[in-house]
């Protein structure tokens, strides 16, 4: 915990007032050490990924070795469409109830494990998307990796900092910190992507998806190894 608010606001180019702010409505990660705002990096690391895309960019770099393709996960994962809830706990709720349950695991524990991570700051990125996520990741086997994209029946407030309803969720399920960081990187990197933004809005079927990441993907590798 050794960041301060001065360090978080010269981090981010923006005025102490402004994290305050944040602090104030628990849209950025801090915990209270003796009456002082402290800030844990691997959260802001994952709060910027999320949060702050004009400040992740060398952030994002680091998930675009191409180690793990989200290709399999979104495959596992799939999409489903019209989730429905009156607020995001009850949208978590019923994704939580309709998404792929890894073997070992039950749609309550993924649930609470979604539900304590919006609990500590909202996973909503902007544009309508949030990324709802474990705080750890709960699985043991990568291959279990799953990413589940789901369409909303109707747009939620999520907390963002944009103000915009959530139209889509995009649920990561992943088996270790680097691997989380990884994936996290790369969909919130696709994210900042206007075009992949429409896929979204415009609700299409997971075979548009993934070719649309298949082609992203070729260009991560050909930036990786220079060709």
């Amino acid at each position: 915990m050794d960041l301060k608010i001065k360090d978080i606001a010269d981090l981010l180019n923006v005025n102490e007032k402004t994290i305050h702010l944040w602090i104030k409505e628990k849209k950025i990660p801090f915990h209270n050490i003796n009456h002082q705002y402290r800030f844990n990096r691997a959260e802001i690391t994952e709060w910027i990924l999320i949060h702050k895309s004009e400040f992740s960019s060398s952030l994002i770099k680091l998930g675009l070795k191409d180690r793990y393709s989200l290709i399999p996960m979104l495959e596992k994962g799939g999409i489903i469409n019209n989730i429905r809830g009156l607020n995001n706990k009850d949208v978590l709720k019923n994704a939580a109830g309709s998404i792929l349950i890894p073997a070992g695991l039950s749609a309550g524990e993924i649930l609470d494990a979604l539900i304590n991570r919006e609990d500590l700051m909202s996973t909503a990125i902007g544009k309508g998307i949030a990324l709802p996520h474990p705080r750890n990741p709960i699985l043991t086997n990568p291959n279990k990796a799953s990413i589940t994209i789901c369409y909303l029946y109707k747009p939620v407030d999520f907390g963002a900092l944009d103000s915009q309803l959530v139209h889509t969720l995009i649920i990561l399920l992943t088996a270790s910190p680097k691997m989380h960081l990884e994936v996290l990187s790369k969909i919130s990197y696709l994210c900042q992507d206007e075009n992949f933004r429409k896929l979204l809005t415009d609700r299409k079927e997971i075979e548009t998806i993934l070719d649309f990441i298949k082609i992203k993907e070729l260009e991560w590798l050909e930036v990786e190894t220079g060709k």
